[in-house]
């Protein structure tokens, strides 16, 4: 079954160049222990929430931008492996050294976690796609009754122009100091994170999309 690692970072929107000079360099290495697709995506269309949103999420500040991001895997056991690597190497390859590659954001509010696939629907464009993401808590019990839901809703996306929908199951979503995926959607005890994208050909093909979901 596809796993894949998900991401939500706050960085400041002046170090949008420096991010993706890290990225790149960091994003190289979970390529090289088996990764299948790396996406780093920019906010752009980022609404304030009245209990939960993306800003809140990672404490962004006012010169902050959010980005969104994900690491998709064969399977988890790849997944479990190229980390196991990645920690074990992490002194000895620059891409990953803070010296030689330090972050250009604060670290310690960055959310990620480990997401079983649970619907995909289309297949990974060739050119950059445009990216809606979505993160929710769902009822562990209605694990079932959720992914009925979303593959109605998924099949209208799809119609309305949309390449590809991936819904992920949280599946290794650990607790943070200061941020998380659970924090993040206010979870329960019986309540599992989900997270979810939607690849668009273009922001035009989106927004003419949502505008007949409406």
């Amino acid at each position: 079954m596809p796993y894949f690692d998900g991401f939500i970072l706050a960085v400041p929107t002046a170090n949008q160049q420096k991010f993706i000079d890290h990225a790149n360099l960091g994003d190289s290495v979970f390529m090289d222990l088996g990764a299948l697709r790396i996406l780093e995506c920019w906010a752009d269309d980022v609404p304030d929430g009245k209990l939960t949103d993306f800003r809140k999420s990672v404490q962004a500040t006012a010169d902050e931008s959010v980005v969104f991001s994900w690491v998709e895997w064969p399977d988890k056991a790849a997944r479990d492996a190229a980390m196991e690597k990645m920690m074990s190497g992490i002194d000895s390859d620059p891409r990953l050294s803070p010296e030689t590659n330090p972050m250009p954001f604060d670290g310690k509010r960055m959310i990620y976690g480990g997401f079983a696939s649970l619907l995909e629907l289309g297949a990974p464009p060739a050119a950059l796609p445009y990216i809606d993401g979505i993160v929710l808590a769902v009822p562990t019990a209605n694990k079932q009754e959720y992914t009925d839901f979303a593959r109605k809703f998924d099949d209208l996306f799809i119609e309305f122009g949309a390449l590809r929908i991936v819904e992920g199951w949280g599946d290794d979503v650990p607790d943070g100091k200061l941020t998380d995926f659970r924090r993040a959607v206010q979870a329960n005890a019986d309540e599992t994170v989900v997270f979810s994208w939607i690849e668009w050909p273009d922001k035009p093909t989106r927004d003419a999309g949502m505008k007949k979901m409406m």
